[in-house]
């Protein structure tokens, strides 16, 4: 069975040889759990940092076998690379962000 993925598209940084960020509609829920301060400045590493260097961040093993992830301090941001796009998936603790499946 396949889950239908429903995403929406982040603003484009503007740079030709940037990976586009789109993230799934279920981000805006785990942004909504986290702490107020730290929410935006999530979003700013993931635009500054994911957007050039995607593909240089650890590979997961076990469920989550050919997603990245992506530390921020305390959290986790887990994605994917698709072609030109990066798919993030979920933003969560680092305590919990593995729990539960994508």
């Amino acid at each position: 069975m396949i889950k239908q993925i429903q995403l929406f598209q982040a603003k484009s940084c503007g740079s030709p040889l940037a990976y586009n960020i789109v993230y799934k509609k279920s981000v805006q829920r785990d942004l909504k759990k986290l702490p107020k301060a730290e929410a935006p400045r999530i979003l700013n590493q993931i635009e500054e940092e994911l957007s050039k260097n995607a593909e240089t961040y650890p590979v997961l093993k076990g469920q989550f076998a050919g997603l990245r992830k992506y530390r921020v301090r305390d959290y986790r941001v887990i994605y994917a690379i698709l072609g030109e796009d990066v798919l993030v998936l979920r933003i969560g603790h680092r305590k919990d962000v593995y729990k539960k499946e994508i």
